[in-house]
């Protein structure tokens, strides 16, 4: 499956994801200490959604373009706020026109003490992040493969540090990769909060994903999967999934509390659902 970015930029997997993400660094905000945000896959920082990519797929307008219109409960409303803030942001005109990728929603959060490390493989890519935050001394830009930084990267200075993994599937054994990257990366920064994107496409490979990070040992890994329809015979995105090791404590409840709303908004039809459960952790005696 290819899942670069820019075509799918705005879809409801990065609804999904960046709603996470923006919880995940809010929470880490309420200690004074700075912390370090490192982007593994970082792609090019701001999308066109009537560009040559996603324009072609229009996939945005059934992610972000329904979530931008759609009616919240106040509790819901108010855990999504800040996303959807960003993303007006980017769009100052009232128009939606672009969408902000994972480096550029974390800038739009950080604090002056804060840091962003925000990786890139593809040059072309690489050269277009590196514009994005031209200039900006709280962000620094590096042309590597991500998966290195599992290693070279950790700990970070700071001690403190969200470590989103966001890869873009085109290859087969990413789901391995993911397990191998997150037990490299956990022997070197047990105590980093980690977040794995994932895409639930096959749904056997998944439960396989699974069984590999409970056998790892790592305690508290927190799994979030929304889906959008019932599984198909042929291969598609059917949903989107999350794998959070070290959350904040108010993560699950947050996802409980957002999940039901955005499993209806975002949903393709009928048998759309979520997972919030934890794959390790206090909750399955681990």
């Amino acid at each position: 499956m290819n899942y670069r970015h820019a075509y799918h930029a705005g879809n409801f997997a990065d609804v999904v994801k960046h709603i996470i993400l923006t919880r995940i660094v809010l929470y880490m905000q309420r200690k004074d200490h700075g912390f370090r945000v490192i982007d593994t896959h970082a792609g090019i920082g701001r999308y066109d959604l009537k560009g040559t990519e996603a324009g072609k797929t229009g996939e945005w307008q059934s992610g972000i373009g329904r979530l931008l219109e759609a009616k919240l409960d106040t509790d819901v409303a108010g855990l999504i706020q800040p996303y959807l803030d960003i993303v007006r942001a980017e769009n100052a005109d009232g128009t939606i026109r672009h969408y902000p990728g994972s480096p550029l929603i974390v800038r739009h959060l950080l604090r002056k003490q804060d840091r962003l490390s925000a990786l890139e493989l593809h040059p072309n890519d690489a050269r277009l992040l590196a514009d994005v935050f031209e200039g900006d001394v709280q962000v620094r830009v590096t042309e590597l493969d991500g998966w290195l930084a599992l290693g070279a990267h950790l700990p970070p200075k700071e001690k403190r540090g969200l470590i989103l993994v966001d890869p873009p599937f085109e290859i087969g054994g990413e789901f391995d990769r993911l397990v191998e990257g997150l037990v490299k990366a956990h022997r070197r920064f047990a105590g980093g909060t980690y977040a794995f994107w994932y895409p639930v496409k096959d749904r056997q490979e998944v439960k396989r994903f699974a069984a590999l990070l409970y056998d790892t040992g790592i305690a508290k890994i927190l799994r979030a999967e929304l889906m959008i329809r019932a599984p198909s015979p042929e291969p598609r995105l059917d949903g989107t999934g999350m794998i959070i090791v070290n959350p904040p404590f108010t993560l699950e409840s947050e996802l409980r509390t957002v999940f039901p709303a955005l499993s209806k908004v975002l949903s393709d039809g009928k048998n759309a659902g979520f997972t919030v459960d934890w794959i390790r952790g206090e909750q399955v005696g681990a």
